[in-house]
C-alpha cells in the first residue's frame, strides 16, 4: 500500500484579496492554476493543497486546526478574536477602517464622539452599519462621551440571529456587504474598510475618522506549528514569500570602476552582506562591483558613485531570500 504524502492544507482569500495573492504567490515560483471562481486551485507543489475562502471565515478555520496555513486581514483576526499565529505580514491588502457619514452632514462633525454627541443632546436613537461587530463594539465602549451617558451597556446589536445588548439608544447593525448603501435611510453612519475611499465618496458619505489600519498577513494554525513537517513547510513557504516582499524595497544594482575607487564605494555603498568584486576581463586596474542595496539609499548614492564609477545598472531583483 502506497504511504500518503503529507500534505498543507493552505487556504487563500478570495474576492478583492485573490488577485494579489495569487500574484504574490507567482512571484515567489508558486503556479496556481484556475480563477476567482474556482475554489480549489491547483499549485505546481504536491506538497499543498490550496483552497478559497473568505477572509473573514479563515481565521477561524485555521484556530479549529482545520487548515494549516491561511492569508486573511489583521482586522478579521481582531474581529473573529482567534488564537493563530502570525507568520508574516504580506505587506499588502492594506485597507483603513473609518467611521462614515452622510455628506448632508455638518462639517463641525470631526469624530465619532462629536455625532454621537449630538444623538444624545436631541434624544435620538443612533443607528450603525458595520461588518465589524466586534471591534466596533470595543471601540464604542472606549469612547469618554458613551461612557459619561451609558456606562457599561453595551450597545444593542442586530444579526439574523441573535441579539444582544443593553442599551438600544446606540443600535449596531451586522452588514452583510454594500455597507455604504445604507446611510441615511437603514442607518445613520458606517464603520468599514476602505483602500482608496472611491465608493464611499461615490456614494455621498464622508469619511470623518480612521479607527484602525489593516493589511493581510500569512497565519498558521497553532496545532500546524507543533507537526515539524507542517512547520518546515510553513517556513519554507514565509522564506519565498517574504523574499518577494523584500525585493520590492531593492534594488540590485552593477557598475565598474578603477581598483583605486573600490574602497570609496564600498563606504558608500549598503549591502546585504557586502558588495561583491569581480576583475574586468582584459582590463587591468578595472573591476565590477555589484550590490543589493535599499531603494530609500539609491538616489543621495547617484552623485557621490557617478565621480567614482562607470556603466552603472540598476535592476528589480525579483526575490531576495536572506538565509542566515
Amino acid at each position: 500500500m502506497t504511504k500518503q504524502k503529507n500534505k498543507l492544507k493552505f487556504t487563500i482569500p478570495k474576492g478583492s484579496l485573490w488577485k494579489v495573492c495569487s500574484e504574490l504567490m507567482s512571484e515567489a515560483g508558486y503556479d496556481i492554476g484556475g480563477s476567482s471562481r474556482n475554489y480549489r486551485p491547483t499549485v505546481n507543489d504536491d506538497e499543498i493543497e490550496l483552497k478559497l475562502l473568505r477572509p473573514q471565515e479563515i481565521p477561524e478555520y485555521l484556530e479549529d486546526g482545520q487548515f494549516d496555513l491561511g492569508i486573511s486581514g489583521r482586522d478579521w483576526v481582531k474581529e473573529t478574536r482567534t488564537d493563530v499565529v502570525e507568520v508574516l505580514d504580506l505587506n499588502m491588502g492594506g485597507v483603513r477602517i473609518v467611521f462614515a457619514i452622510p455628506n448632508t452632514w455638518d462639517e463641525n462633525i470631526k469624530s465619532f464622539d462629536d455625532f454621537l454627541k449630538y444623538f444624545i443632546e436631541n434624544d435620538m436613537v443612533l443607528r450603525i452599519s458595520t461588518e465589524y461587530i466586534n471591534i466596533i463594539t470595543d471601540f464604542i465602549m472606549e469612547s469618554e462621551i458613551y461612557q459619561e451617558k451609558f456606562g457599561e451597556k453595551k450597545p444593542w446589536v442586530y444579526t439574523p440571529w441573535q441579539q444582544w445588548g443593553e442599551n438600544r439608544n446606540v443600535r449596531i447593525y451586522l452588514s452583510f456587504g454594500a455597507t455604504e448603501a445604507k446611510p441615511p435611510e437603514e442607518v445613520d453612519c458606517i464603520f468599514d474598510n476602505t483602500a482608496t475611499g472611491s465608493t464611499m465618496r461615490a456614494n455621498n458619505l464622508r469619511m470623518v475618522e480612521t479607527i484602525d489600519r489593516s493589511t493581510a498577513l500569512l497565519l498558521a494554525s497553532p496545532a500546524a506549528m507543533e507537526d515539524e513537517f507542517k512547520k518546515e513547510k510553513i517556513n519554507d513557504i514565509k522564506l519565498l514569500l517574504k523574499g518577494v516582499i523584500d525585493a520590492k524595497k531593492k534594488f540590485h544594482v552593477f557598475m565598474n570602476c578603477k581598483e583605486d575607487n573600490v574602497e570609496k564605494i564600498c563606504s558608500l555603498l549598503p549591502a546585504l552582506k557586502s558588495p561583491t568584486i569581480a576583475n574586468l576581463h582584459g582590463k587591468p586596474g578595472w573591476v565590477a562591483i555589484n550590490s543589493i542595496i535599499n531603494k530609500e539609499k539609491f538616489l543621495p548614492l547617484i552623485p557621490k558613485i557617478k565621480k567614482l564609477a562607470q556603466g552603472l545598472v540598476v535592476l528589480k531583483p525579483r526575490q531576495v531570500i536572506e538565509i542566515l
